[in-house]
């Protein structure tokens, strides 16, 4: 589902970070331009802008469009991200279309994530507030520590829960952080609410991950717009196989350990089938509504229960939205 499907009522916000995003894309450099194009055709959730626009709304800012830009400054950061890791992963499939890397090269992918982090940095002075600059300023770098935290764990049959964890903190969870936060901030919100509201993010997006990652051994390419078994092939131990590892029989372990350690998926069924025995999804997405009750009780710190608004009641969803989407 689009945004706007998902909240109607942030239609014209997102109407407005989107035009946002399409002047800001503009370069005199025609390659940019090409693979911007093809990145917005991509879509995509847009659930880091939404999370600023939610909070901002919701603790009741009345500004004149920093909300927008900055809904639009954490998109290209994710975006970058994403460019960036599926040159890593040798990915070719995101969204149900080809990556940007698959279709106008490793180089062109990398430069343009590069673009975009150089117009997102651009785009955070405007605001001229340091609070909003150190947040996101620390995300990126945070972000960074994920990536290179992933890629050691990479082949690493070894790797447990609390390191499977702290990558998902690091390298998907902080955006979400900072997004909520830049919400509060914008609203001029104390101390005490600013730390609910990245708390609410921080375990939103955790959520998220833990998500993608069931998705991973249990979705459909259609649905999640690519290629079942793709952690495996990239010999990604995420919780799934982490849990079939702590739980399961000596040839199921063994058969886990092998494909994570070289990278294939050659045994991909048998794998599965040791995934359902031992409830491997069915405890990743526990482990999920976990995440989404801790963001339900942040948010009750952030904006409590008697704060009535069409705003809350969206973040209070969106906590639900996280651990029962298939996509």
């Amino acid at each position: 589902m689009k945004p706007a499907e998902l909240f109607p009522l942030l239609a014209e916000d997102l109407k407005a970070v989107d035009r946002v995003i399409r002047e800001r894309l503009v370069s005199e450099v025609a390659l940019v331009n090409s693979v911007a194009d093809y990145i917005i055709g991509a879509g995509g959730k847009r659930m880091r802008p939404v999370l600023v626009l939610l909070v901002s709304r919701a603790l009741g800012y009345q500004g004149r469009g920093h909300h927008h830009l900055l809904a639009a400054v954490v998109e290209f950061i994710h975006t970058a991200t994403l460019l960036h890791d599926d040159v890593v992963d040798e990915s070719e499939l995101r969204r149900g279309r080809k990556t940007a890397n698959s279709a106008f090269g490793n180089a062109a992918a990398v430069l343009v994530g590069d673009f975009l982090y150089s117009r997102a940095f651009q785009m955070m002075v405007e605001v001229d507030q340091m609070r909003v600059m150190q947040v996101l300023a620390d995300a990126t770098n945070t972000i960074a520590e994920g990536e290179v935290l992933q890629l050691m764990n990479c082949n690493d049959p070894d790797v447990d829960e609390a390191r499977y964890l702290q990558v998902i903190r690091y390298k998907t969870a902080k955006l979400f952080e900072a997004a909520a936060q830049l919400g509060a901030i914008l609203c001029g919100a104390g101390a005490e609410v600013e730390e609910a509201a990245a708390e609410y993010g921080r375990r939103l997006g955790t959520a998220f991950q833990l998500i993608d990652d069931a998705l991973d051994y249990d979705g459909a390419t259609d649905d999640i717009g690519k290629n079942v078994g793709d952690d495996l092939r990239e010999g990604k131990p995420t919780l799934p196989l982490i849990h079939v590892l702590a739980t399961g029989t000596a040839h199921e372990r063994e058969l886990v350990r092998d494909a994570i350690a070289n990278g294939h998926a050659t045994n991909f069924e048998e794998i599965m089938a040791a995934i359902r025995r031992t409830g491997a999804l069915d405890y990743t997405r526990q482990r999920a509504r976990g995440e989404a009750a801790a963001a339900r009780a942040a948010l009750e710190q952030m904006v409590p229960a008697e704060s009535v608004s069409e705003y809350r009641a969206a973040l209070l969803y969106f906590a639900t939205y996280s651990t029962e989407r298939d996509r």
